[in-house]
């Protein structure tokens, strides 16, 4: 079944590096960006090239084992794009896909391990986003890592009572699914309902003139990135463009 590992590219992890030390508003520029680039194309090498594009503000950021961890785990969900997408389209098809996977899984990664969840509040709020959708996002934000340690316990639960949640077969695996998400969702509803009456009894959303403890300013590295960001964005659209154009190279793919 799909590893709860893939939960470990939505952790912040505390680091001092480059990537950690910019704007939270430029590494959100960088995620959509990279994003939709990778929905610009269905061929394997532009999306191979953005892929590789990735792979050294991975290791600049510190963050390569998380990010292996996050991709292992989604090797399951890897498995069946392969087969269903080689059976009923193309294997280059498959492959790019893939690659459109990773190339999002990772840009946002980057984020996610490197954005504080106050830091990711303080940057909506600077974009005119309400406050309360700003504190909601921040709050679904920190209770990932919870919910990731709560679905492991609730596996070790089911196990130690004889159920096997590791059977082989994709007909066995997704029917294993739900042993782990009926408790899991249960206990989300509870705890949000939790959160809910510790908001009221604070008196959440009284007022509108907010302080905050700390402000977040766009320096000149993070218009550098932003730039670099948007450049890549308009050479992708470009080469989209005139892709018919391109060498030979770039639109390359399996005779099957």
């Amino acid at each position: 079944m799909i590893s709860l590992e893939f939960l470990n590219a939505f952790k912040f992890q505390t680091k001092d590096s480059f990537i950690h030390n910019l704007d939270p508003r430029s590494k959100l520029i960088f995620s959509i960006v990279y994003s939709i680039c990778a929905l610009m194309f269905t061929e394997i090498v532009p999306l191979l090239l953005l892929f590789l594009s990735l792979i050294p503000v991975v290791i600049v950021g510190k963050m390569t084992k998380e990010w292996y961890k996050s991709v292992r785990g989604l090797s399951f969900l890897i498995i069946i794009i392969i087969v269903l997408n080689t059976l009923f389209i193309s294997l280059s098809y498959a492959i790019a896909m893939i690659f459109r996977i990773l190339i999002m899984i990772t840009s946002f990664s980057i984020f996610f391990l490197t954005v504080h969840p106050n830091d990711l509040a303080l940057s909506l709020i600077s974009m005119k986003v309400p406050y309360e959708f700003a504190f909601s996002f921040s709050l679904a934000f920190r209770f990932v890592p919870t919910i990731a340690i709560e679905a492991q316990h609730i596996i070790d639960a089911q196990q130690s009572r004889g159920y096997r949640m590791k059977e082989s077969g994709i007909v066995n695996q997704i029917k294993n699914l739900f042993p782990l998400l009926v408790p899991l969702i249960v206990c989300s509803i509870k705890r949000a309902f939790n959160v809910a009456e510790a908001l009221e009894s604070r008196a959440f959303g009284s007022t509108k003139d907010r302080t905050y403890y700390y402000t977040i300013k766009y320096q000149f590295k993070d218009w550098i990135f932003t730039v670099y960001v948007l450049i890549l964005l308009m050479v992708v659209v470009i080469v989209r463009i005139f892709f018919n154009f391109m060498p030979e190279f770039i639109i390359w793919s399996f005779p099957v």
